[in-house]
């Protein structure tokens, strides 16, 4: 980025509980994300300021666009196929884990097409897991987590990165887009576990430069890190709890942001009535157009 640092501006006042997944759509010149307490999927089109809310029948954690026009949703218990208006398809996958303290978190499609996805261990036990999603069925990548989060592709797709978030640690790995393995992890930053507003990472994505955007859950902030893990910059963002960044508009140079209100005590939220909002900021570097789930891959 050149010159002062851009400025994060409220588009969407909409009060999201757990507002999480934003995704730019290119086709539509839309941006989808979700309300994860909330139990919906969110469509918002920034020039005509028209926005849909689509009701779904459990929590929602991540969304993915499909080849065919759908989408693949990550939830409490499990995969799914859905239309545009929530409804389901059909069940790709079941949860593995137990419903009664796990539900999908966040998720990404790989360069071929296959849906990336992790859960939440929401006991804070360290059973969740990171798993990929073909034809075959799941398959378990990482385990031990405690909060999947922080998915993005290298724009040669050889590389992961992922955030564990409760252990404020982003782990960048080696990934083979023919195979969908994973391999190779190693730190690539870490946070202040012991900072003052426990700020740890949350949602990600990559800009064009390769440098790793991340929201920073209960920081009011987002980052900015280069490629070898040097922070470059900090953007104050109006809520305490930015959730996800994700790249949108034409030239992919707006960077969206969704924000949390579930929980949060009643002083902090007078101080911030935005929060569960949408916010976004201009930034002189454009970010990918996300790569489409291929349900018969």
């Amino acid at each position: 980025m050149t010159g002062a640092a851009p400025e994060a501006r409220l588009v969407l006042d909409c009060a999201a509980q757990l507002g999480e997944s934003p995704l730019w759509d290119a086709q539509e010149e839309a941006l989808w994300f979700v309300d994860i307490n909330g139990r919906a999927i969110h469509r918002y089109h920034p020039q005509s300021g028209a926005h849909a809310v689509a009701a779904v029948g459990e929590d929602i954690g991540c969304i993915g666009l499909t080849r065919g026009r759908a989408l693949v949703a990550g939830m409490r218990s499990g995969v799914f196929l859905l239309a545009r208006d929530g409804s389901v398809l059909r069940k790709l996958a079941d949860n593995p884990e137990d419903r009664a303290w796990s539900r999908f978190n966040d998720g990404r499609v790989d360069p071929a097409g296959r849906f990336l996805v992790g859960t939440i261990d929401e006991e804070r036990g360290g059973r969740a897991g990171l798993y990929r999603l073909d034809r075959s069925g799941l398959t378990k990548l990482l385990d031990g987590l405690m909060t999947s989060n922080g998915l993005a592709f290298s724009a040669d797709g050889r590389t992961l990165f992922h955030a564990d978030t409760p252990r404020f640690t982003v782990t960048r790995y080696a990934y083979d887009p023919a195979t969908g393995a994973l391999s190779d992890g190693e730190v690539f930053c870490r946070l202040d576990r012991d900072s003052t507003d426990r700020a740890r990472p949350d949602g990600a994505a990559l800009d064009v430069d390769g440098c790793y955007w991340t929201a920073l859950y209960e920081g009011s902030r987002i980052q900015r890190w280069s490629p070898d893990g040097a922070l470059l910059a900090e953007i104050p963002i109006p809520a305490r709890c930015p959730t996800m960044v994700a790249f949108g508009g034409r030239d992919l140079k707006t960077l969206y942001v969704t924000t949390a209100r579930a929980g949060r005590p009643e002083p902090e939220l007078a101080q911030t009535p935005n929060a569960g909002g949408l916010f976004a900021l201009d930034v002189d570097v454009p970010g990918r157009l996300e790569p489409l789930f291929d349900p018969d891959l």
